[in-house]
């Protein structure tokens, strides 16, 4: 026979929490230490981040991945910053008026720093431009001008009417002006007019000789009356090219001026020309236009002209110095990434002109870097498939979510889209990630380039070295002050419980960050110069406070007698599991009583808890794989004649993880062995079908959890956790905790199979079978065959005496009946 397995020793108090020794940082205060980037941490991040700004080719974006509180948006600020001075120099733009189409409005690029400059031109033109055509028609040049050209005109018309009057007495008519016009009259010999009694007196013959010559003098001055507004027509025209050679005259020399100062820029320049032809086009019926600003805005649409469409609209400005822009867009909506074309209400109807262009943060990024949230941005309705669309193109078009709703009715501007040129780098989790490339084909066609920022880094000599360095970074730009080498240990040892490991430190460097201000201020308070280590405890102590309401609700609970928790005694089929709470960015464990029933049955285990779909499915396959290790272990000897349940008690939510497929294996042998198990200790830790025991997350908040209701009932030195042998690494536990475990009131074990916690939560050996496959006497493997072979007969008697009853009924029913 096999001798029995000897249970394992609880763990040294050296193994349950990997202090920093201070000495060893080689320092007296953080003040000694020099500046590290939090870019130490994250080399593999940071190197792939390097890659995408470096290349040119299309699609390499970037996706920063990491974890929230790593430093992801600072570490991605500060790569920008030094990449920002390198590379081409981006570009100023403007928007100006479409002289051929004012629907849609004219793109003008011009190098970086040179767009105020050309806006600011262009604004003192306008403002100088009605008063300059204003002088140019008020000269006395230019009215004596149209003095001498309406006295032409009028000489004209004077001259038409006494040719044709001096014709007309030749023929004995006279042309005479009266209020209602021109007449002509028959005249006497000494030049008077007839009179109609004289007229009648007349020969017949010389009366109609007369008659014949008024009316041909009559149709002359009608074709001569024809002619009148023709030649004030062009009069009018006559005066109006005179104003334009006028304006001509004095706008030239404006604008060859401004081209002058743009003359290395022809598109500038052809503007300019257009904005001289537009000027001399318009001519006097600029000297109208108010030059008040209230109205610059509704001018496209109002058939208004105005002088401020000679403006342009500095969309876009950049340092002269070539610095490439760096924006980061908090609220990615699409018309903040894509721009919007504002509108004014003019008389009751929507107007708008290329002045109410307004740039979105693409404009303002173009030819450097946009930095964006990706949850952010993925929750505004349709950001993320303009920015595609933008990128995927390489041209910006401005887009309003009326047309892309379809309910607009108005006529819209259509400026003219720009170029884009600019690196995007998305900030986001790893599961936004991998759901993006799973679910969008055009995502990793566009985002080339993903940077996997570190959750942790190994706590060797050198990175813990550099973490101290790290702290005393975050200190100093803080402005705080500077932290003793205890303190720093302290954080240091706080960074490696973050981390859930202690031989990792924790690369998320906010929360590291919070308690290093609550510790200044502890230590501010007290009156102390720099940080010690009692500071960061009190800092430490008073987040866990602030967080620990819910986990108090718990444990009054148990103390209360609401929820049914043993911490004395045995009892069978009833172990105490351990179950993690998460609640943001803190979590708390507490002990679950977990148990098991059996009776006769055809080999099945139930989990209730699957049974009620309260079980998650990594919890049901927990409970299929310890089914699967008892048929391995038991069923090559007899068939399992049992039909078991497992179940949380008094749990009332969902139940998710394999970590207590454990304690419900130690659960259904004490209930098949009818072996009491110890309700002093506490378990966790997951079986594969070989019974070795698996590590499992929350290990520290587990033991903490069982051990702060101990406490509070009184610790005797027999209560203790069972935790699996691969989580003994993850130690990091509470002072308090290894101090009584020193003391020798409490103990942690580490088990490597389902066999030592048997033995350390029962007393009895686990018993193994031997070559001929037999198990030791009293041993809980025995004791659970014989449970089995019980249930076993149980079932075998209760199906033969089914046959008999069977049998005699059948017997019964054959029998004749008396009469």
């Amino acid at each position: 026979m096999s001798a029995p397995l000897t249970p394992p020793a609880p763990l040294p108090v050296e193994r349950l929490a990997t202090r920093c020794d201070p000495a060893a940082l080689g320092i007296e205060t953080s003040a000694q230490l020099p500046e590290l980037d939090v870019a130490r941490l994250h080399g593999r991040a940071v190197d792939a981040i390097r890659l995408g700004l470096d290349i040119r080719a299309e699609g390499y974006n970037l996706f920063v991945l990491g974890d929230p509180g790593s430093g992801r948006h600072e570490l991605v600020r500060r790569l920008l910053e030094d990449t920002r001075g390198r590379g081409d120099a981006p570009a100023d733009w403007c928007y100006a008026w479409n002289f051929a189409n004012a629907a849609q409005p004219r793109l003008l690029r011009l190098p970086c720093g040179r767009g105020p400059a050309l806006r600011d031109d262009l604004a003192r033109f306008v403002e100088e431009l009605v008063p300059a055509i204003g002088a140019v028609f008020e000269s006395e040049e230019h009215r004596n001008r149209i003095e001498a050209l309406q006295e032409e005109a009028k000489t004209r018309e004077e001259s038409a009417l006494r040719s044709l009057g001096d014709e007309a007495q030749k023929l004995g008519v006279a042309l005479l002006r009266t209020p209602h016009g021109f007449a002509f009259l028959p005249m006497k010999d000494e030049g008077s007019t007839l009179t109609q009694e004289e007229f009648e007196q007349l020969p017949e013959a010389r009366q109609h000789e007369l008659g014949e010559h008024i009316r041909a003098l009559h149709e002359r001055l009608h074709r001569l009356m024809g002619d009148f507004p023709r030649w004030r027509h062009e009069l009018q025209n006559r005066i109006r090219d005179a104003g334009r050679e006028a304006i001509r005259a004095t706008v030239t020399h404006m604008v060859d001026e401004l081209k002058a100062r743009h003359a290395d820029l022809p598109e500038v320049c052809a503007h300019l020309d257009a904005v001289l032809a537009d000027v001399v086009a318009s001519g006097e019926s600029l000297r109208a236009t108010p030059h008040a600003d209230e109205d610059s805005e509704t001018l496209t649409y109002t058939g208004s002209i105005s002088v401020q469409r000679y403006l342009v609209n500095l969309l876009v400005a950049n340092p002269a110095d070539g610095t490439r822009p760096m924006v980061y867009e908090d609220h990615p909506t699409l018309q903040n990434l894509v721009g919007r074309i504002d509108h004014l209400v003019h008389m009751g109807t929507l107007v708008s002109n290329f002045t109410l262009i307004r740039a979105g943060a693409l404009h303002r990024a173009n030819g450097g870097f946009l930095v964006l949230d990706a949850l952010k941005l993925l929750s505004q309705p349709f950001a993320w498939e303009g920015l595609k669309r933008a990128l995927k193109s390489a041209r910006l078009r401005i887009e309003s979510l009326s047309e892309l709703i379809g309910v607009t009715g108005s006529v819209q501007l259509e400026p003219e889209p720009m170029p884009l040129e600019l690196k995007v780098v998305l900030i986001g989790d790893r599961l936004t990630y991998y759901l993006l490339g799973r679910y969008d084909p055009e995502f990793a066609a566009l985002f080339r380039i993903n940077a996997d920022m570190e959750s942790e880094i190994e706590r060797s000599a050198d990175n813990t070295a550099a973490y101290a360095c790290l702290l005393a970074t975050l200190a100093r730009r803080a402005g705080l002050p500077p932290l003793s080498a205890p303190a720093l240990a302290r954080l240091i040892e706080h960074a490696a419980r973050l981390a859930a490991d202690a031989e990792r430190l924790s690369a998320r460097t906010q929360p590291l960050d919070d308690r290093l201000r609550e510790a200044a201020h502890f230590a501010l308070a007290a009156g102390a110069a720099r940080i010690e280590c009692e500071h960061v405890d009190a800092a430490i102590a008073a987040h866990r406070r602030r967080h620990e309401r819910i986990r108090l609700g718990h444990l009054d609970q148990i103390l209360r007698g609401q929820w049914l928790i043993d911490t004395a005694g045995s009892h069978v089929g009833q172990v105490n599991g351990l179950a993690v709470v998460p609640l943001g960015e803190d979590s708390f464990a507490h002990p679950q009583r977990i148990t098991a029933t059996v009776r006769a049955g055809a080999g099945e285990v139930i989990d209730i808890e699957r049974e009620v779909k309260l079980g998650g499915p990594i919890h049901s396959k927990g409970v299929l794989i310890l089914s699967a290790f008892l048929a391995a272990r038991f069923g090559w000897m007899l068939p399992l004649s049992l039909k078991a349940s497992l179940v949380f008690e008094q749990s009332y939510g969902g139940v998710e993880g394999d970590s207590a497929s454990l304690a419900e294996l130690v659960a259904l042998l004490s209930a098949l062995s009818g072996v009491a198990v110890k309700q002093s200790l506490a378990v966790t830790g997951s079986v594969n079908q070989f019974g070795v025991v698996q590590p499992v997350g929350g290990i520290n908040e587990k033991i903490e959890g069982f051990f702060d209701l101990c406490a509070v009932r009184g610790l005797d030195g027999r209560q203790g956790v069972l935790i699996p042998r691969a989580n003994v690494c993850h130690l990091m536990l509470r002072d308090d905790v290894v101090e009584a475990v020193r003391a020798g009131r409490f103990a942690v074990w580490a088990v490597a199979d389902a066999d030592e916690a048997v033995e350390l939560l029962t007393g009895v050996a686990a018993g193994v079978p031997d070559e001929q496959g037999r198990m030791a006497a009293g041993s809980m493997s025995r004791r659970v065959v014989e449970g089995l072979r019980k249930l076993a007969r149980m079932q075998r008697e209760f199906a033969r005496r089914g046959h008999e009853d069977d049998a005699d009924a059948a017997g019964h029913r054959g029998r004749p009946h008396a009469s």
